[in-house]
């Protein structure tokens, strides 16, 4: 006996979508199809182009961007998911012409060398001294019971939080005392 079922319409999944969001400050819409990457969006529709497209995998943190406040791998996400949030590039962390903390602390301290990874690692760093600030634990963190502050980020404690976003240049320790710098003022 032959099953009566009706076949399931395909989607078209080529149809574009209207997403709003608001990247860097402003409200923006785009058509996106409904597979493509928050990451090639910013970069392909909206050309914002610091952040940058490394391994494509999700491997590398190069495509770091913060959605509501918290660091995202722009390449592991889709654009149509981000409806109504907040994004921040690297193009939008200075403040009037005045670059950010970590991006000033970067310069200062040579945290770059080909460059490739900065953004990347800017955002990270930006969003891991929130997360100190918030008091969150590290797998490096002593004591977890215990509240962390700006003042417990030991140079393991940064490198730890900083792992997801990796330098072809090996410029980690500069880029370690960059954040530490940005972070707590000490050198």
């Amino acid at each position: 006996m032959r099953s009566r079922t009706r076949p399931i319409p395909k989607a078209d999944v080529s149809a574009p979508l209207s997403v709003r969001l608001t990247v860097n400050g402003r409200p923006r819409t785009i058509a996106v199809e409904p597979r493509t990457t928050l990451l090639d969006a910013l970069r392909d529709m909206l050309a914002l182009s610091g952040t940058k497209k490394g391994c494509d995998r999700g491997e590398c943190g190069a495509c770091t961007v913060h959605i509501d406040g918290r660091r995202v791998l722009s390449c592991m996400t889709l654009a149509a998911m981000q409806e109504g949030r907040r994004i921040t590039t690297i193009e939008g962390l200075e403040d009037g012409g005045r670059l950010h903390p970590v991006q000033a602390a970067f310069v200062e301290h040579d945290g770059f060398q080909c460059g490739f990874c900065t953004s990347g690692q800017i955002m990270s760093g930006v969003a891991m001294i929130e997360e100190a600030k918030a008091g969150w634990p590290s797998a490096a963190t002593a004591d977890v019971a215990r509240s962390l502050t700006l003042a417990d980020l030991s140079n393991a404690e940064i490198r730890e939080r900083m792992s997801g976003n990796l330098c072809r240049c090996a410029c980690y320790p500069n880029i370690v005392e960059a954040i530490a710098e940005a972070a707590t003022g000490r050198r």
